[in-house]
């Protein structure tokens, strides 16, 4: 390798660099915006501003090497080694690396003179979205790349492209301006292409969030040219009979950026990319306020646990939790598409066995898509052929478990008939060439199984005859020495050599033995010599090993070539593994967590008997509690106008929030294909699922939370179909009450009378549950409460009726406000229900809380001596007694109580 530094060779004056960093600036103007790794020797080192953000973002000492233009120039450096776990950190920051390689042997360089300075080109880009290592990715969660085009003619129409190159995954989308930011919301891609005219072109609508700025990459106008994208689009998907011409103009400019981005990250390498797929399946819309509020794949703080996904996922593969993230951000609105899926989660609902057989098969399979990309891009070793080969024999199995099975569902039909289709041939031949510990790179060689190659094998048993013959030596030379401590050794520096202790080494420095012995080097304890025949010995042993090394190398790339040539077939082979694995864990939870199918047509009804909320149920069984579970009736028609809309009010903490939730998490999971949290569901497809639950500002916009709430509010009333789900909490709490009255009292209309759709909408704005009287959809249900001893007891059960109080006050007692607040409150409460039952003007009104005393802070009067009855009760273990002991101590309870009050 060379190790040659900036500072060896001559000074450089101010306007002539020496060679290495006239080689350095230019291969650093040509990959701009990236932090260039430039490989010298054992290190991957960074010069410059490249150096001192590397430094800052890794943690690692700034130092300096040699001069440029009169200043030290500031470098850094990763062992070659590590350079991975370095590499990883610098991606997640949002670093771009361009990996500097030595493209020459340095031998070739010396050839050219002393100072002649090692070839180097970069040989990859690497980015958030062009990541295929498995150290640097999420197993279980896609990585997409995306590119976003803009073409104008009359109209803006806007392309989404977007894949996944550790996978081949390709998709596209034409979009109107308004869906940008849900399908963004919804694919959440890694990094993002785009141009500054799009992006001056979103800003300027207020469409660019702060978060796609931060994954944004800017490509020049021309990387978005729609014609110049035709003829390497055609080249890219020659093989699959991919037609270009079938996209629109934002749609190839959009791919064309996408795929040529990609081919310039990986440097001459091809990226296994699948034809693209078009959004052609019919999704339930949800747009990104909904996507955060229903916590689906993510919770509100960015954890996993506590998230919808978090809760249902069940896959033991990696492919299959992708699928299964990827249909939960994206659930069908075909009821016949959605029904096929739940008849295949049906069958193995019923059958537990079969379940259990697939599900340990599918434990095993390894990840087939991510190790085919990488064995393209030429990252691929031995392992990934290995991991290839047991996920196809793995296919042929699962095939003939399905097999065996009679009358299957469409789906399971279909799955059976891909996965009987894997290239056996293909599994036998791996399985037969390859041993079973593989090093993860083919130059470490050792891979090939002793049997498969005989050359192979001759050129090992060479080897392993010459080590033999090394070991008859050193007998030999021990003889003839008579010195018993002599060694034949090796190491990576002088190859093979004898080695005496430093007392015996002057006999073989003088006659006869000097004749035989050669000295090589001396240590402060031994010395160390080489012999004519040990010297031809050490070079029989390194060419039967590169013989060997070449072999294996040979192997490995027809095997490689075997497999590439079934790329498509084994691109289908890893959807066909991960979909079952989806099917099977969603029997898997619906069978044990007693989840129900749902009844799923194009209807308007909306009927949910005994529903649940998936995540907080799992919560409190945990914490050994039962989930209340609630009915739900949103059912309408066309003939009456539409679904009906529940005003639901009741106590903050009542769980009112859970309850909307929930309906909107049964409508999704029933619509992805997974039974439902419910006794019985019956779900008329839903095209449009609107969720408006929990209040937040949004500083970085300049948005307060009331005009959060509104804008989100504006999009339901102006997208929601009569097709559509809307659950909203709260319009209209975050202004004046008579305001928010007025607004929430005009939501409740228009969505009534103009969208028609079913609805949720909860309030404290007990007003408006006199809206029940005249729209005749709308119905007013109730959180139960009790109020004991002043307390008020939560119930969570949803009843018909209207709350006629909300228990604020009570709540906030239970968050711990202070006493003296608690008594106050309750003091003005009283005069203000005064003031709104009387009928005095509004000057009359006013005096009211004119006259009421000013708060003055008093400390709680302390407690006059003990109460016995809480005493006692603080004294019960009911865990701990028997059924006698419990209704004894009721018993006393009682008369604790009745003697209280006798004084």
């Amino acid at each position: 390798m060379d190790q040659t530094p900036f500072e060896a060779e001559p000074a450089a004056t101010a306007t002539a660099p020496t060679p290495m960093m006239a080689q350095y600036f230019e291969i650093k103007a040509v990959n701009p915006g990236y932090l260039l790794f430039y490989r010298m020797g054992d290190f991957y080192e960074l010069f410059f501003e490249d150096a001192e953000i590397a430094s800052a973002a890794l943690g690692i000492v700034l130092t300096k090497r040699g001069r440029h233009q009169g200043e030290d120039i500031p470098m850094c450096g990763v062992p070659i080694h590590a350079a991975n776990d370095y590499l990883n950190r610098l991606i997640k920051l949002g670093h771009r690396v361009a990996i500097c390689e030595q493209v020459e042997d340095p031998a070739e360089a010396r050839k050219r003179g002393s100072k002649s300075v090692v070839k180097r080109d970069v040989v990859r880009l690497v980015t958030p979205g062009t990541l295929t290592e498995d150290d640097h990715l999420d197993a279980r969660s896609a990585n997409y790349l995306a590119a976003l085009s803009m073409v104008r003619h009359g109209e803006t129409d806007f392309a989404l492209a977007w894949a996944d190159i550790s996978t081949g995954e390709t998709f596209i989308a034409d979009l109107p301006a308004e869906a940008l930011a849900d399908e963004m919301a919804r694919i959440a891609p890694a990094e993002l292409l785009l141009t500054e005219a799009t992006s001056a072109a979103l800003a300027e609508r207020h469409l660019l969030p702060p978060a796609w700025k931060e994954l944004a990459a800017t490509l020049p106008q021309e990387a978005l040219d729609s014609e110049a994208a035709l003829p390497l689009l055609r080249r890219v998907f020659a093989a699959s009979g991919f037609d270009p011409t079938s996209l629109s103009r934002a749609g190839r400019a959009a791919l064309g950026a996408l795929v040529a981005y990609v081919e310039d990250s990986q440097k001459g390498r091809q990226a296994p990319l699948r034809p693209p797929r078009a959004q052609a399946e019919a999704v339930l819309a949800i747009d990104a306020a909904t996507r955060g509020s229903l916590e689906l794949l993510q919770t509100q703080r960015g954890e996993a646990r506590g998230s919808l996904r978090h809760a249902i996922d069940l896959t033991v593969s990696a492919p299959g939790a992708r699928l299964l993230a990827s249909r939960l951000a994206a659930p069908l609105r075909d009821a016949d598409a959605i029904n096929a899926r739940l008849d295949a989660v049906g069958r193995l609902v019923e059958d537990t066995l079969l379940r259990a057989r697939l599900r340990q098969e599918l434990k095993a399979a390894p990840d087939l898509a991510r190790a085919l990309s990488r064995l393209a891009l030429e990252r691929g070793g031995p392992r990934d052929l290995a991991a290839i080969g047991r996920a196809v024999a793995a296919a042929l199995d699962l095939a003939g478990q399905l097999a065996a099975q009679p009358d299957l569902p469409p789906v399971l039909a279909r799955l059976t008939g891909i996965l009987k289709e894997a290239p056996g041939p293909l599994a036998s031949e791996l399985a037969l060439a390859l041993d079973d510990d593989l090093p993860l790179l083919s130059r470490d060689g050792g891979f090939v199984r002793p049997g498969y190659d005989g050359g192979l094998d001759e050129e090992r048993s060479l080897g392993r005859e010459t080590r033999a013959v090394v070991a008859a030596l050193q007998a030999r030379l021990v003889d003839e020495t008579d010195i018993r401590s002599l060694k034949i050794r090796h190491n990576g520096v002088l190859g093979y050599f004898v080695e005496v202790p430093a007392a015996h080494g002057g006999r073989l420095l003088e006659p006869p033995l000097r004749e035989t012995f050669i000295h090589r080097q001396t240590l402060a304890n031994a010395m160390r010599f080489t012999t004519t025949e040990l010297a031809e010995l050490e070079g029989r042993i390194a060419r039967a090993q590169q013989a060997a090394l070449e072999i294996e190398l040979a192997v490995f790339a027809r095997l490689r070539g075997a497999v590439l040539e079934a790329t498509p077939h084994l691109q289908g082979l890893a959807d066909a593994l991960a979909e079952l694995d989806v099917t099977a864990a969603l029997a898997e939870i619906s069978a044990t967590r007693f989840y129900c199918r749902p009844q799923v047509d194009d209807s308007l009804a909306f009927a949910v008997s005994g529903g649940r909320h998936p995540v907080v149920e799992l919560t409190v069984k945990a914490e050994g509690r039962s989930f209340v579970a609630n009915d739900a009736d949103l059912s309408g028609s066309e003939a009456a106008g539409g679904g009906s809309l529940w005003l639901v009010t009741g106590p903050n903490m009542g769980g009112k929030s859970t309850f909307l939730r929930q309906n909107a998490l049964i409508a999704i999971m029933a619509q992805m294909g997974c039974f439902v949290p419910a006794d019985a569901a019956h779900i008329g497809v839903v095209d449009r699922l609107f969720s408006r639950v929990g209040a937040s500002d949004d500083i970085a916009h300049g948005r307060s939370t009331f005009m959060v709430e509104m804008v989100e509010t504006a999009a339901i009333l102006n997208r929601a179909t009569r097709r559509s789900l809307v659950v909203l909490d709260e319009i209209g709490r975050g202004t004046a009450t008579f305001d928010g009255l007025s607004i929430a009292w005009a939501s409740v209309e228009a969505l009534h009378e103009t969208t028609g759709c079913r609805a949720l909408f909860a309030t404290h704005f007990h007003e408006l549950t006199s809206l029940a009287k005249t729209l005749s959809r709308v119905a007013n249900v109730t959180m139960k409460v009790r109020e004991w001893e002043g307390e008020v007891v939560f119930l969570h059960e949803v009843g018909p009726g209207a709350a006629d109080r909300s228990y604020g006050i009570q709540v906030a007692r239970l968050a711990g406000l202070p006493e003296p607040v608690i008594a106050r409150a309750r003091q003005v409460l009283d005069l203000l229900e005064q003031r709104s039952a009387g009928t005095a003007s509004s000057g009359q009104k006013a005096s009211v809380l004119d006259d009421l005393p000013l708060f003055a802070h008093r400390p709680a009067p302390a407690p006059q001596g003990t109460d016995p009855v809480h005493e006692a009760l603080d004294a019960v273990r009911p865990d701990e007694m028997t059924p006698r002991e419990a209704i004894e101590a009721l018993y006393q309870l009682k008369k604790l109580r009745d003697d209280a009050r006798r004084h």
